[in-house]
């Protein structure tokens, strides 16, 4: 089985690449699936589930436990993600600071948050459930952000590290959701990456986005559809520079290649791994 060190690199777990992942046995280290679309009792995506869970680690990641809801944590919802936890020990269990959830209804997006200390109490509280019945500490991963709240305001960095001290909780930093809001709302990118503290990173996701004019404006747009920028890698070399060696996943979710492509692109990332295993030795 594949390692489950800090230098690892892993990638989407698509069905059109089920076969070819058992057939060519990829040089990646961990697949990530999206735990929404593993949560029925049976059926092909299961059965294919459980042959690759064979042969490499699983890092499950939650689209759907809307982390951010003043509702509170559906209790089904989370039970079925506890089931999968159980079923496939993965190396990584990650959510989102968002929210998908409103009246019993499922909304299609994962929504932001005001960062504020109200947002950071049923957050917490949110965090503190779930981890109690997964029974490991969760990571949280940063969300891509395209307008800003008014009134009163956490700054990112500092909520995210006031949410791991309240919970234990760790973080999943996605390099290129870092570059999306940054670049919306007008602020540094590097900056952020110099001052989280990389004590707090499990996981780190790197993926590509889209620019678009509404109305005069340029937005960018985290739809991991495209190859990761040169922006995100630039920010990602920095953040390992300070971080050294992290498990790091190739996000891709649309127009989706063929996976020797995506293979191949993870090893950039590899790559800039082992360049700082080179500079630590």
């Amino acid at each position: 089985m594949a390692s489950k060190g800090k230098g690892t690199v892993g990638i989407s777990l698509k069905a059109m690449h089920y076969d070819a992942v058992l057939d060519t046995r990829p040089a990646v280290d961990f697949f990530e699936i999206h735990a929404e679309n593993y949560m029925m009792a049976g059926g092909p995506h299961r059965r294919y589930l459980d042959r690759i869970a064979d042969h490499y680690p699983i890092s499950l990641h939650g689209v759907g436990l809307s982390l951010g809801s003043a509702e509170g944590i559906d209790a089904a919802h989370l039970a079925r993600f506890r089931h999968l936890v159980e079923t496939y020990a993965p190396a990584f269990v990650s959510e989102h600071l968002a929210w998908s959830v409103a009246g019993g209804n499922y909304l299609a997006d994962l929504l932001p948050l005001p960062l504020n200390d109200e947002t950071l109490d049923v957050v917490a509280g949110n965090v503190m459930q779930v981890q109690d019945a997964i029974g490991r500490p969760l990571l949280v991963e940063n969300p891509s952000v395209y307008l800003d709240f008014t009134g009163p305001s956490i700054p990112e960095v500092e909520f995210l590290e006031a949410l791991c001290d309240r919970t234990g909780c760790g973080l999943l930093l996605d390099v290129n959701n870092i570059e999306v809001s940054a670049r919306n709302l007008g602020l540094s990118a590097a900056g952020y990456i110099d001052r989280v503290n990389t004590d707090r990173i499990g996981e780190i996701h790197l993926a590509g986005h889209i620019a678009r004019e509404v109305e005069g404006v340029t937005i960018l747009i985290d739809d991991h559809g495209s190859p990761v920028s040169e922006a995100v890698w630039a920010l990602y070399r920095r953040l390992i520079e300070r971080a050294g060696p992290k498990p790091t996943l190739l996000e891709r979710d649309n127009e989706i290649p063929p996976l020797a492509e995506l293979v191949a692109e993870s090893e950039k990332a590899r790559a800039i791994l082992v360049e700082r295993y080179t500079v630590d030795a």
